[in-house]
């Protein structure tokens, strides 16, 4: 006869033993859903498996949430139904279903990866549609094109970049072990640095926010660049025409210079002052060189073609009009005998009014040099002595 305190031990191994196997049965096999276990089932529409399996984990963002229950074929492909744990988070209809890998192994699961967390909700006999799944790419399919990547790198290629590498790096070990060694210093300097890396970081917002709002600016200097390049593919033959006559025009110059000397330093010092005169009138010149051209038009109309002819008009008009004297008594009469330097009288000029018949082409009338002022009057003309009216 068995002893009392055998008969319990024996029944405290059997009510452990039935809770050990039940509760390993519940988490790992999923037999509580045989005795009406809480949760809901959702149906994914899949063109092929994707290897995913019966009692594959179901995750949602990462974490398990259920696992797969069943799969059958269908007229397009199969069906495979999930049972999500009712602990689970409510988790948008509008979900995506990708078929993943959890290990180099090839242990595939269900992940559950929705757009936002926006309802509707997946609930019981919900359904993710084929188009909302996402499938591994098939081993053989992966083999097959690494294949055909491998069959196309040409050996000798291969060969000759294995061996310029070898070249490259041949007698560089001291200098890559000092680099390798050197990388705790800089990760310590970059950990040491990480607000103001992250600071860095938060700050080039400001900087893409800036390039965003000048986008259409840059796209249009980068046009201009891009013309600016074909310009100069376009005359690549003239630059390369000035490049090679360059040299020749360097030593041109040099020997230029040297012969110089301090002539041409002492003639640039001498242009200065020229420059700031033609600078204060530099309307004047303007109008010089629109009238130039007219003057070069009928100048060859003078000469009489076909012989040596030309032609010339002159008209006499001494003192008419008579010439200016207003504004010139202030300096003093010398007798031509006395030859002493005399102070100059800057002061001279036609003092007459701008409207007087006297002088009338003289500098009285003509603009100021730098200065805007009043527009030029223009008297009336005179009639010359000998002239006909026409």
């Amino acid at each position: 006869m068995i002893a009392r305190a055998t008969r319990v031990r024996l029944a405290l191994f059997l009510v452990i033993a039935v809770v050990g196997i039940g509760y390993t049965g519940a988490q790992y096999a999923g037999l509580d859903r045989l005795f009406g276990g809480d949760g809901y089932t959702v149906t994914v529409r899949m063109a092929d498996s994707g290897g995913v399996f019966t009692n594959a984990e179901v995750t949602y963002r990462g974490v398990a949430v259920g696992r797969v229950v069943g799969m059958r074929l269908t007229n397009s492909g199969i069906a495979t139904e999930l049972h999500i744990e009712s602990s689970a988070p409510k988790i948008p209809a509008d979900t995506r279903a990708a078929v993943a890998n959890r290990s180099a192994i090839g242990e595939q699961y269900v992940d559950l990866r929705p757009d936002d967390n926006r309802g509707p909700y997946l609930t019981e006999g919900s359904v993710i549609p084929e188009r909302r799944t996402t499938l591994p790419p098939a081993p053989e399919s992966l083999l097959v094109h690494l294949d055909r990547l491998v069959s196309s790198i040409p050996t000798d290629s291969l060969r000759t970049a294995v061996d310029e590498a070898g070249a490259a790096f041949r007698g560089t070990g001291p200098d890559l072990q000092r680099i390798l060694d050197s990388a705790d210093s800089f990760i310590a300097t970059a950990h040491d640095h990480l607000p103001q890396t992250t600071g860095l970081i938060g700050n080039s917002n400001v900087v893409l926010r800036t390039q965003q709002d000048q986008s259409r600016r840059i796209l249009s200097f980068s046009k201009g660049a891009r013309q600016i390049a074909a310009q100069l593919e376009k005359s690549d033959p003239d630059l390369r025409t000035l490049i090679e006559a360059a040299p020749a025009a360097g030593k041109q110059i040099d020997r230029f210079l040297h012969t110089s000397g301090n002539d041409l330093g002492a003639l640039v010092a001498n242009l200065l002052t020229t420059t700031r005169i033609t600078d204060k009138r530099l309307p004047a010149m303007e109008q010089m060189l629109v009238a130039l051209p007219v003057i070069a038009a009928f100048s060859p109309s003078a000469s009489q073609p076909g012989n040596d002819s030309g032609h010339l008009a002159a008209t006499l008009n001494f003192f008419n009009p008579i010439s200016c004297t207003e504004g010139y008594e202030g300096t003093k009469r010398r007798p031509g005998s006395v030859t002493t330097p005399a102070p100059t009288n800057y002061d001279l000029h036609c003092a007459e009014p701008s409207d007087s018949p006297i002088n009338v082409r003289g500098a009285r009338n003509a603009p100021s040099p730098g200065v805007p002022g009043e527009p030029v009057p223009h008297p009336p003309p005179l009639p010359l002595a000998g002239s006909q009216d026409r």
